[in-house]
Order: structure tokens, then sequence, then C-alpha cells
């Protein structure tokens, strides 16, 4: 395989995006061991690998689905949104892009097969969730109102997912940071749909931005990042999560400067790309703090 075909499958997949995977599998294994839970490496590894593929899948489809819409080539692509581009570009076809997405959620089925006959049925229902927005996010999720930013905040299921097999229980603890990765992914995605508007628009979605508009979905994404520090603050206060998870509180200047940007340029695309790349680095750098958090705690305290 030439690096010309490399570079168009690891494009496909979103790579970029796939750092992710690690620092929110991070979260869920920190607060684990935080917790006091028995740590399983093996599990560990299982868990990285389902979520890794679950992430490779649901970015594919994503892709499929839009150019067999015909949206990939109405949308205005920037770094951080709009899709990779691969597929209007004819450099792969589209049936090899199926084929990938559909191979990497049978392999992270089959992870799931075996952690059901290590848990039971708590794992299959939250698998049954996760393979269910995997597949239907596009085709279906999308088209339904504020369902689109609800269920790509499942993602955060990730979180849940990976400390809930290394011992079979929840906490408080991991309840919390997985509504916070929740509303965090939640977040991205609303803020990536503003410059996707008026191509989303024609595929029938029915998303916060083309109901309500930009302005007043940016004044949702506002509310939406403040309440994700509240509750982060509050579990602390609260002696739910340790003092030195309050380490997550260190992207809070750069999720205000986003904010600004978001309220003054909600309907300019162009002026809205620096903050959409802000925002990303507020939903990677937040929990990787709260994850280094955790483990300061255990090792220190």
């Amino acid at each position: 395989m030439n690096t010309t075909k490399v570079r168009t499958w690891l494009g496909i997949m979103r790579i970029p995006f796939l750092i992710m995977t690690p620092i929110y599998v991070l979260l869920g294994i920190s607060v684990s061991i935080h917790d006091g839970n028995p740590f399983n490496a093996w599990f560990l590894v299982l868990s990285f690998l389902g979520a890794l593929f679950a992430h490779i899948s649901v970015n594919v489809f994503n892709e499929y689905f839009d150019y067999k819409s015909g949206v990939d080539f109405k949308t205005k692509r920037t770094p951080f949104s709009g899709g990779s581009g691969v597929l209007p570009s004819r450099a792969l076809d589209p049936k090899k892009a199926f084929y990938l997405a559909i191979g990497t959620l049978v392999l992270l089925v089959l992870i799931g097969v075996y952690f059901v006959s290590v848990y039971g049925w708590p794992i299959l229902i939250l698998g049954l969730v996760g393979v269910f927005l995997i597949f239907f996010y596009t085709i279906l999720l999308a088209k339904l109102y504020i369902v689109s930013e609800i269920s790509a905040g499942g993602f955060a299921l990730i979180v849940f997912g990976t400390y809930f097999v290394q011992n079979g229980n929840c906490s408080w603890s991991i309840a919390i940071l997985t509504l916070i990765s929740w509303l965090l992914i939640s977040n991205l995605l609303l803020l990536n749909e503003f410059p996707d508007v008026e191509a989303d628009r024609t595929d029938g979605r029915k998303h916060l931005p083309i109901i309500l508009g930009r302005e007043k979905s940016a004044k949702i994404y506002s509310f939406v990042m403040v309440l994700i520090y509240v509750i982060l603050l509050g579990a602390v206060v609260l002696h739910f999560l340790p003092l030195t998870a309050l380490l997550g509180l260190a992207t809070l200047p750069l999720a205000l400067k986003t904010i600004v940007g978001v309220l003054k340029h909600h309907s300019d695309s162009d002026a809205l790309v620096p903050y959409l790349g802000t925002n990303v680095v507020v939903m990677l750098l937040t929990p990787l703090l709260v994850s280094i958090g955790m483990i300061i705690w255990v090792f220190l305290f």
C-alpha cells in the first residue's frame, strides 16, 4: 500500500480526532483507580480497543452517509468540521468506506460480547445503546430535534464503560465525570454544526443551529460551557471528587475566550474557525487535566 493510499484511509478515519479516545479512556480508568478498584490491565486494553473501533466506525459512517446524501458536496469545510473530503474527491471507493465502518463495528461488538460474558446484562444494555448511536446517528438521530446534540454526547459512554468493566459497578464520581464528558462532547458537536447549517438543512437535519438559529444556539453553547465548570467545582465542594480534580479549571480562561468569540462571530463561519479550534482544545484538555488530578491525589495523598 503506497503512501497516498495510507493517507486516504487515515483521512476517512479522521485520525486527528481520534485523540479523544485515549483521553476519555484515561479519564475512566483514572476515576476507577481513585475509587480504589482493582486494576485489570487486560480489560483496559480491551476498553481502549473497543473505544477506538467505536470512534473509527462512527466517523466513517458519518463520512459515508454524508456522501450518499449529498451533504458532503455542499458543506464548507474547516479544519474542525465538514468532514474529511475523501469520498467527494473520489480518492476512495464509498463501498470500501462502508466496509471499514461495518468491520470496526463488528470488532467492537466482539469485544462487547466478551464483556457481556463477564458482567452480564448491564454491559449488554450499554453496548446496545452504543451500537445504536454509532449506526443511526447520521441517518436518523441528526434529523431529530435536540436529539442530534444529546446523542453525540453518547461518546461519553466510553468514560463510563472504561470504569464499569474494571469492577462491574459505578460511583458518584464516575457518574459526574461522565456527565461532564457528555456536555463537553455535545458542545463540541453543537459548535461544529454552525458552519454546516445550510448544507445540513438540505438533508432534513434538525440540530439546534437550524431550528433555533445561530444566535440562540451560541447562547446555549455558552450556558453549557459555564455549566461544565460549575458541575466540576460543585462536585469537589461536595466531596464527590478530590481537590486535585480542580486542575480541570485551568481551561476556564480558554473556555471564556471561546464563549466571547462564539457570541460575537456565531454567524461568520470564517471568523468562527479559531474558536472551533479553541473549543476542541477545551474538550480535550479539560478531561486530561482532571485525569491527572485524580491520579495525583491517589499517589500523593
